[in-house]
């Protein structure tokens, strides 16, 4: 017993270690991501769209996080201070993260895309988290959360804790969030491959991250993980295509089931792309357990390995689903199957290819390809990445054949996935076919160095390009509108600075608190910034499906087309859901205005837009109180009908 103590007890100390420099990790880039936006603040910075101010100073703040990220490198490879390299690569890798995407943006309160589109969306659950902490739908009132609402729920939290509104709380905490993950990746990464290579795997994916998947910044923390996770989950089945023999890999399998339901919990497709990915691997490690002992009993250790995997992954999954899962099972079912996966752009119709593009991240992508090549049968880091990538190809192909019975698997957003694992592949295929090269010329020093500077000098490129690539999402976030009713351009706000006024008479007329009201309004970017609850959302594909849009939109559309007041509002007493308490109208020329949306897919775009009026004589009665405001008409009901 005594003997066997120092091998049980081994495990339970590298897991220890393991979360203590996962904690440190992400306080030190917390720590980084908070100091950088304050400082940021300091300074009176003139907007990036009309600037070159703020990319001049963005590429120093690059620059010095590479160099660092390098001194790490070096100091790591070299077993030198090893606890102040690691410690300097997470304060770089998170400086680097919080320079590419607070520097551009420092001028304005908004995040990238601002306000607009899926952005609106985003922010009006973190804005309704905010106000609350119960896992309440984003929109509806009366209905649990059907969106992950993890990274929210998190962030809802820390806005409320800084007394900040949800809207202004999006931009510090998307790029604090994006740090955090990042160094939490590399941490992931040096439990995985030797520490340098870890810092090398981790700045190129984040690299990635960044410049393709940071406006979705929910589904960027989870993409900036999956690289690791696929490595970590391909271990945790190694040790059963061997037989099961040894008690390793059973971490890796527990932390790839917490991997699989932290997924769950803040972004559903990347939570399906992985949970494939796993399962792909999981096929694969049963035919070589298989062919390794020829009896298929061999099997059955993989499919333990899997049924963990996915019981610990629900188990975490329910911390965010169980309100919707148990409303559902207890006699609420959807009524219609909502219309999320309704949506096939051009990049959706086409397998994705970077590996041909002539650009930096196409030829990292090809050094990748050749890589996951060659190293397939001698590389367990190589055959988990190309696992990943076959998976992504298969979700693509399985997306497109389910165009023919209407529907898609949203493979487009899955481009971001495979960029990264190709990334990730790259970085390992430079330092592979550099050591190749170094030893085909006798290990020159003048060559080492060259392949070095070369290394550098394309990860600074691709690095300083950054806010180009992201070059109209920073603008939209200068041109918007924010909350406060002011654009960071400095050019006259939109409709949108009315909304505090909007507001006010709301808060006056109705009394109570926001969340106690139902505002109907076609400019739902109003209640991304003020908490009240919507009679309907701002498209299908974002809208709960227990909350019956398509129906609402009819019954909408019914009410302008009563002939009084009464009517009016016994229509609102026979609803089946909560009848608004307001209406938030544009001025039309024949009356008060809605602009709706319904689902037009297959077509792209996939919403048809359409407006709805409602004759002024149908709220001249006692019981509507009407007020114009700017561009609004704010009509509630102030009375019970007759």
């Amino acid at each position: 017993m005594l003997a066997d103590t120092p091998v049980a007890v081994a495990p339970l100390r590298r897991a220890v270690s393991t979360l203590v420099q996962f904690v440190c990790a992400a306080l030190v880039a917390a720590l980084v991501a908070a100091v950088g936006p304050f400082a940021f603040d300091r300074v009176q910075w003139p907007a990036f769209n009309s600037s070159n101010v703020t990319q001049a100073v963005t590429t120093v703040m690059q620059f010095a996080a590479l160099a660092v990220l390098g001194l790490s490198i070096y100091l790591l490879r070299r077993r030198r201070w090893v606890t102040g390299a690691r410690v300097l690569s997470w304060a770089a890798l998170s400086g680097l993260v919080t320079a590419t995407l607070g520097m551009p943006l420092a001028a304005t309160r908004l995040y990238l895309h601002g306000i607009s589109v899926d952005q609106e969306f985003r922010t009006q659950f973190l804005t309704r988290l905010t106000d609350s902490a119960a896992l309440r739908d984003m929109n509806y009132a009366d209905l649990p959360s059907f969106y992950p609402a993890g990274w929210f729920w998190i962030g809802g939290r820390v806005a409320d804790l800084l007394g900040m509104d949800g809207w202004e709380a999006f931009k510090p905490y998307a790029i604090g969030s994006l740090a955090v993950a990042a160094v939490v990746a590399l941490v992931l990464w040096s439990e995985l491959v030797r520490s340098d290579l870890a810092v090398l795997a981790a700045t190129a994916t984040t690299l990635v991250v960044l410049a393709y998947g940071s406006p979705e910044p929910y589904g960027a923390v989870i993409a900036v993980l999956v690289a690791p996770a696929l490595v970590l989950a391909w271990g945790g089945f190694l040790p059963a295509t061997r037989g099961g023999r040894g008690r390793q890999g059973w971490g890796a399998v527990v932390g790839t089931g917490l991997f699989l339901g932290l997924a769950a919990t803040f972004y559903t497709l990347y939570l399906g792309i992985a949970a494939f990915a796993v399962t792909v691997m999981a096929v694969v490690a049963a035919y070589l357990a298989r062919r390794a002992t020829g009896s298929w009993r061999a099997v059955l250790p993989v499919l333990v390995r899997l049924v963990v995997m996915a019981s610990i992954a629900v188990l975490v999954a329910l911390i965010v689903w169980a309100p919707f899962v148990f409303d559902v099972l207890g006699g609420n079912p959807p009524s219609e199957s909502g219309t999320a996966t309704h949506y096939l752009p051009d990049a959706g119709a086409r397998l994705p290819l970077p590996m041909f593009h002539m650009s930096l991240i196409g030829l990292l992508s090809l050094l990748g390809t050749v890589w996951l090549v060659g190293r397939a049968s001698s590389s367990h880091r190589a055959q988990a990445l190309g696992l990943g990538v076959i998976a992504v190809y298969l979700w693509y192909l399985a997306s497109m054949a389910l165009t023919a019975v209407g529907n898609t698997l949203l493979a487009f957003r899955l481009e971001v996935i495979l960029l990264v694992l190709l990334a990730a592949a790259g970085a390992f295929a430079f330092v592979d076919f550099s050591r190749w090269i170094s030893l085909a010329t006798s290990e020159n020093p003048r060559v080492r160095r060259v392949l070095v500077a070369v290394g550098a000098l394309g990860a600074l490129a691709f690095t300083q390009n950054i806010p180009q690539v992201l070059g109209s999402e920073i603008t939209v976030a200068y041109t918007d509108t924010d909350g406060a009713g002011e654009r960071a351009d400095q050019r006259p706000a939109g409709a949108a600075s009315y909304y505090a006024e909007v507001d006010d008479v709301l808060l006056s007329q109705l009394g109570g608190e926001r969340d106690d009201h139902v505002v109907l309004t076609a400019d739902t970017s109003f209640l991304a910034y003020y908490p009240y609850f919507g009679f309907q959302a701002l498209t299908s594909h974002y809208a709960n499906p227990l909350a019956e849009f398509s129906a609402r939109a009819a019954a909408i559309e019914e009410w302008s087309e009563l002939s009084s007041p009464g009517e009016l509002l016994a229509a609102w007493e026979e609803l089946p859901w909560r009848a608004p308490d307001a209406v938030v109208f544009r001025q039309g020329a024949e009356g008060y205005t809605l602009r709706l949306a319904e689902d037009v897919y297959p077509n792209d775009p996939n919403v048809r837009r359409y407006t709805v009026t409602f004759p002024k004589e149908l709220f001249d009665d006692p019981r509507f109180t009407v007020t114009e405001v700017g561009p609004f008409v704010v009509v509630t009901a102030t009375g019970e009908p007759a």
